[in-house]
Order: C-alpha cells, then structure tokens, then sequence
C-alpha cells in the first residue's frame, strides 16, 4: 500500500515538474519571436556626474550599477541621444526614496514626494489609502516620465540640463542607490515586457518550491504513517522561502496592480519577516530535548512578538515597517544565535545536531558580509539571497535524503513484519508437528486408564499449550517474560509427559522484569530436549535461568546432553534448519537481542539469549 501511495506521490510530481518545463519552453519561444524593446540602464538614464551626501562629483559610470550607500545622491547631466530617439518612456522603479526630475534652472519634469501623492490621491475616486496617513513614508512606487517631456517645449530642450534628486529618508539606516532606484527606458509597455522577460522565469521556478513547501514534505510525512513536525515545518519554510523569493522578483513591479506604495512595501515586508518566523520554528523542530524545545519556543515567541508589534505600529501610523527594519533583524539575528547555541547543547544526537548547524553555514556567512556592509562599504556586498539559496538547497536535498531512508526503513518494517508474520507461522507449524501431537495425544491416552485425574490435567495443559501457539499469530509486539515462561512450561510439562524420568527440568529465574518476543525462547528449549537430553540414553537436566546485569538481561538454556560441534557444518538430513535462524532474526528486529551458543560434546549445550536494555519498551 505503501509503495502504491509513494508511486502516486511521485507521479504527480512528475507532472508539475513537465508543467513547468512546458511553462518554460513556451517563455523562450515567446522570447525568440516576441521583440523586447526596451533599454535597461545599469546604472543611470543620464550622462554626467553625481554627488554623494554633498560629497565630491564622481562620472557617471553607464556601464556600471551605482552601490555607493547615501542619504541624499544627487545626479546632473544630460539625456543620452539614444534614449531620446529611440524610447518613448523612462520608468523610475523606486523604493523607500523620495526623487525629484527637474532641469539646473528649477522647472520640474517629473517628482515623487508626499505632496505630490497626497494631491494625486485627493484628485481620484480610489479609496484613501494608508500612504496619505504616512507622510515619512515612500513605500514602492512606480512613475513613468515620457521622453517627450525630456526634449519638447521652450523650458525644455535636448541640450538642457537635468538634475534627479533621490532621498532616503531613514536615518538610521544606510542603502545603496542600486536598491533603491531601478530605471527603464521603453517603447511602450516597457515595464510588463520586462516583467515578463526578466522575472516570470524565476517567479515559476519559486513557485514550484512553494508547491513541495505545501504539499511534497507534509504528504511524504503522512506517508511514513506519522505527522513529523520536522517535514510539516520545513514544508512551512519551502513555501515561505519560495513566496519571499518570487517577493525579490516582483517587488519593483507591484506597484503596477497595487495603488499605495506603502501596502506594496508592507506586503514585501511582512512576507520577509514570516519567512524569518518559518526558520525559527524549523529550527525548533530538529531538538528533541525538553529543555532546548522550551527554549526554542521563548525564541520564536519573542521574535513573532516583535513582527507583531512593529505590524501593529505599521498600521497605526506611529512607525513604518521599514523603519523598523534594524530592530526586526537584530532581533532576528538575536533569536537565531540563540537557536543555535540550544541546538549545540542538544544532547540526544550530538551529530546530527551538528550536522544541521553546518548546513546553515552559507548563509550565516552572508549574513556576516551583509552586516559588515553597513559599516564598512564592500564593493560587491548583498550575497544574502545566494546564501540562502544554497542553505535552502541543502536542507532540500538533507531532507529528501531523509524522507527517503525513512520510507525505504518503512518498507523494511513492512517487509519484516511478514517475514516475522511467516517466521511465526514457522514456528507454530514446527511446535504442533504431527509426530509431537501424536505423542503428546498417545501419552495422555495411556494416562487415561493409569491416572485418569493427571490425564485430565495433560488434556488442559495441552489445550493451552496449542491456544498459545494460535495467539501468537495475532502478536506483533514483545511480551513479558512472565508469559513467554508460562507457555514454555506448558511444553515441557508434555515432554516430561513424554520422557518421563530421562527428563529433568530445573528452573532458576532470577528476573522476570523485561520482554522479548513470544515464543523465542521454547525453539531454544526444544532443541535441548530433543537434540541434548532426548539423545542421551541415560537422559539428563534441562536448566532454565534469567540474570540481569548492568547493560542487558539475559535467559540461559542449558542441557547437559551429548553436545555438537558448533564448528561442524549444518548436516545434510533433509530438513531446512530455519527455526533457528527465524528466531535470532525475530529477536535481533524487536528487542535488538542476539543468542550466543555454546556447546562441548559428551558435556552439553549452553544457548544465551542477551537483550540489551536500551531496546527494552519504556
């Protein structure tokens, strides 16, 4: 059933995965045979220079992104001749800035700023949105400049020219203008070409990672017959690995669909910091200890505390999401340090443990240059994305690995409870021989004119004897030795039946406080009895006995008969010496016990059954 479910899982799989390969095909032909017209500037839409924080006037670079970290960054210059004849537009993708377009002589082509905003809002019949209750507020905004009001009118010329005035108005923070501004120069529909062009691709790919994140990971743990915690929370941070990312991506464009730039920058925000939440508790998932768990749990509170609280100000209009983007990492970063030190004294699997904080190596290191980037300007710097890629991929594959061992484990049990069901059968089958209940049956009618009363107890013994071999078909699970004994003396009260005085049975039970599986110690007894004893003319003594020591308990079958060579090959008698070697497996799979066996000829056979304590049910 099991392989039936997998099979299934697999297949539909296997159908989102040709989905998104279709999906893909159709985006390279569409763009071979579809023109993009459009001019994405690295850097600037102007040629000339720019000022840094009033700093000195650096050239402007065209081929080059500008990282340099400002407050205020203020660009003067003209419009390249190549925009001016061939594009139509120029959108300004911004976030979080205010910006002003005008010329050196003051007249203003294009500006973002809360003014402006407010009158644009006041002018239309949309809902007051939130931005006009956040004045400090930029949020994501999307403005499109004609190139015609670069070039035409008296006030306006092509040899005019321009200054762009960008502000980040969070003083507490530093930002690169590349984060900040991103612009594109277009014929027409410039902004959606390149929203297909640029971000569908990875917006589809992420969008597969949300689909395991929901459905893969939970499912596979159902199938293993269990809700683990591990896969239900790693599946939570697939999926939230994957919206933040398709988040990345379409960011720049939201405010396309979305009217208010500050909802566009709430959404962005918000799914960042449910995605921080998601570590968290994917961090909690893999410690079993009950301290670090509760540990693990007043991180997570704190952090999902803060989120709250800093939304809640959001909405409030007391302080913007981003604003409070220092504290949220920083209490980020505090609360994951802290999942790490729980995870390094977590002392139930030490290795594991470990294992899992080097697997988030990546990114922490990314991290690190981030952070550093704040204080010291690294050319280069902002790897975090591709930390987190790799880490994600790792906890993937580290993951699917395990889900795999684990089902593969689940079809071995599987497997092993029909072989214990068959090995059972075996052993029921071999107890209840034709020849052993003729003898036994024979004894008791020859008792029935000796000793009529001990003939109707022989009767009983049987009976109880044989149900006890019948109920161990239904037991899948270890028994008490108590049980295990009772049965075992029910056999050999009938063999003493048989053998009378060339059968002695001593008993020396010292502990009964441990199980084992039912019926795995009278194979061991038999073969005393039959192959010890039973072939001594003179008979002998069967000696019964459990210990326990520090690490194990342990049950002695010894017979002081005629012995074998344990050395010697198996003999060649016709019959298939299974009975042995299912009861060692029997007893290896539930309770992780084994049998040592020893034996001198002409002194006898010594069978030691020792189960470890650590694989005794709690």
């Amino acid at each position: 059933m099991m392989k039936i479910i997998g099979g299934r899982i697999w297949t539909a799989v296997s159908v989102v995965l040709m989905l998104l390969m279709l999906t893909s095909a159709v985006w390279i032909g569409m763009r071979y045979y579809v023109s993009m017209d459009i001019y994405k500037t690295p850097s600037m839409f102007l040629e000339g220079e720019y000022s840094v924080d009033g700093g000195e006037w650096k050239p402007i670079d065209p081929d080059n992104p500008i990282n340099d970290h400002f407050h205020k960054i203020v660009f003067k210059g003209k419009a390249p001749q190549k925009l001016l004849l061939y594009f139509g537009s120029v959108t300004v993708s911004s976030k979080n800035v205010w910006y002003s377009l005008k010329t050196t002589d003051g007249t203003a082509i294009a500006s973002y700023s809360f003014e402006e905003a407010k009158l644009a809002y006041e002018h239309s019949l949309t809902d007051r949105p939130m931005a006009l209750d956040m004045p400090d507020t930029p949020g994501y905004r999307v403005q499109t400049v004609y190139t015609d009001y670069l070039t035409g009118g008296a006030d306006v010329t092509e040899d005019s020219e321009l200054i762009f005035e960008v502000e980040y108005p969070y003083q507490d923070m530093l930002v690169s203008f590349s984060e900040c501004v991103d612009i594109t120069a277009y014929y027409s529909e410039g902004m959606y070409l390149r929203f297909f062009y640029d971000a569908l691709p990875p917006i589809l790919l992420f969008s597969l990672v949300c689909f395991f994140g929901l459905f893969f990971f939970p499912v596979a743990s159902f199938i293993l017959g269990k809700i683990d915690y591990k896969y239900l929370a790693f599946g939570f941070l697939s999926f939230l690995w994957g919206l933040y990312m398709i988040m990345q991506q379409v960011s720049g464009y939201l405010n396309l669909w979305i009217n208010d730039p500050t909802v566009c920058m709430m959404l962005d925000k918000v799914i960042g910091y449910g995605f921080v939440a998601a570590v968290l508790f994917y961090f909690k998932s893999n410690m079993r200890s009950a301290g670090t768990r509760i540990g693990a749990n007043i991180a997570a509170t704190v952090y999902l505390s803060f989120a709250i609280t800093v939304f809640v100000l959001h909405l409030s209009h007391v302080c913007d999401l981003n604003a409070s983007s220092m504290t949220m990492h920083i209490a980020a970063a505090v609360c994951i340090v802290a999942m790490i030190v729980l995870l390094c004294f977590e002392k139930q699997d030490n290795r594991n443990a470990l294992f899992f904080l080097l697997s988030w190596l990546p990114l922490l290191l990314t991290v690190a240059i981030d952070v550093l980037d704040q204080f010291v300007h690294l050319p280069g710097a902002h790897y975090f994305n591709y930390g987190l890629a790799i880490t994600m991929i790792v906890q993937i594959v580290r993951l699917i690995g395990d889900l795999r061992f684990q089902y593969k484990e689940a079809i071995r049990y599987q497997q092993m409870q029909k072989e214990l069901y068959e090995a059972k059968v075996g052993v029921m089958v071999s107890q209840i021989r034709p020849h052993f209940i003729y003898n036994a049956l024979t004894s008791i009618a020859m008792m029935c004119q000796i000793d009529p009363d001990r003939a109707q107890e022989a009767t009983i013994t049987f009976a109880d004897y044989l149900r006890g071999n019948m109920d161990s078909l239904h037991q899948t699970t270890p028994v008490p030795f108590a049980t295990e004994l009772d049965h075992l003396k029910k056999y050999l009260y009938i063999e003493k039946m048989r053998f009378a005085d060339l059968l002695n049975i001593e008993y020396d039970i010292q502990t009964v406080d441990f199980q084992l599986p039912l019926l795995s110690i009278q194979p061991l007894v038999e073969n005393a009895v039959k192959h010890g004893v039973g072939m001594k003319e003179d008979g002998g003594t069967v000696t019964v006995a459990t210990k326990e020591t520090d690490t194990a308990y342990e049950v002695i079958i010894t017979d002081d008969g005629v012995g074998f060579d344990t050395e010697a090959p198996k003999p060649n008698d016709g019959r298939t010496h299974v009975g042995m070697e299912n009861t060692k497996k029997r007893l290896h799979d539930m309770c992780g016990a084994y049998v040592e066996i020893t034996s001198v000829i002409g002194e006898g056979t010594t069978a030691r059954v020792i189960l470890p304590k650590e694989g005794q049910p709690q």
